[in-house]
């Protein structure tokens, strides 16, 4: 599929309009934005969307909402087929204000598969807007999954996170980070929460959950990621794995870059 710039059809007026794009392995979209909302499914492989304010992954049947105006960079994991459309913000289908992660149904994921084959200016009275005008009405419909990890506004906790992220230590504690950043643990566990959304212990097995989806779309085995995230055994791993996500790790690893639907 020859890759085209989403920046290049934001101008159009069409409530929706949707770009496919095809990306080799670990290809990264460096730092950029949309003026309209973004929402961004990997036909094939996974991507993992980060802001300013935290990271998104999107494995197969799961897709990340970025809001019109928020500066992101996207990571691909494996070869990536991406299918996005982008939607003004007082469109039915917009997501709102947030970043998220929604879960693809088969009918969504396949009206993004053909909305990306529509001409960006299509007719207001044509089979290709009845199309667009479903897709919106699934978007509005599709379930937010939990597959984020914001990060705090302070920035020495911010900054804590994204070290988190980057060397994972499944075993630091509220009062190791409160020792960490001169705080009482109870001063700590408020402003965690106040800031993120999260319970330090949420967070940090969604950034776990962050960390791990990728390992396992490349082919890592489950045992060693679940041993290098901390965890006491693979059992542990995927007893987590499975409540947070709702499948076992080895479903992402058996589909997250070999799939191509």
């Amino acid at each position: 599929m020859p890759w085209k710039n989403p920046r290049d059809v934001e101008h159009v007026p069409r409530p929706i309009v949707a770009v496919g794009n095809d990306y080799p392995p670990a290809f990264e979209l460096d730092w950029h934005e949309h003026r309209r909302g973004q929402l961004l499914y990997a036909a094939r492989g996974v991507i993992v969307v980060s802001t300013p304010h935290g990271a998104w992954v999107a494995p197969p049947e799961r897709a990340v909402w970025t809001p019109g105006g928020c500066r992101h960079s996207v990571r691909m994991v494996g070869a990536v087929s991406t299918r996005g459309v982008l939607i003004e913000a007082d469109a039915p289908g917009s997501l709102g204000p947030a970043n998220r992660v929604i879960q693809v149904s088969p009918l969504l994921r396949n009206l993004l598969e053909t909305a990306c084959l529509i001409e960006p200016l299509y007719a207001l009275d044509s089979r290709d807007a009845l199309v667009m005008d479903l897709l919106m009405a699934e978007l509005t419909r599709a379930p937010t999954v939990p597959l984020a990890v914001p990060f705090p506004q302070t920035p020495e906790l911010a900054a804590r996170c994204q070290a988190f992220l980057e060397c994972p230590a499944p075993h630091d504690t509220i009062d190791l980070w409160a020792a960490q950043l001169r705080m009482g643990r109870r001063a700590f566990t408020r402003q965690f929460r106040r800031e993120t959304g999260l319970s330090f212990g949420a967070w940090r097995q969604q950034a776990c959950l962050l960390v791990a989806l990728p390992r396992l779309a490349a082919g890592e085995a489950v045992t060693s990621i679940a041993l290098d995230l901390g965890y006491d055994s693979p059992a542990a791993f995927t007893t987590m794995f499975k409540r947070l996500v709702g499948v076992a790790p080895s479903h992402y690893r058996m589909t997250g870059v070999s799939r191509a639907d």
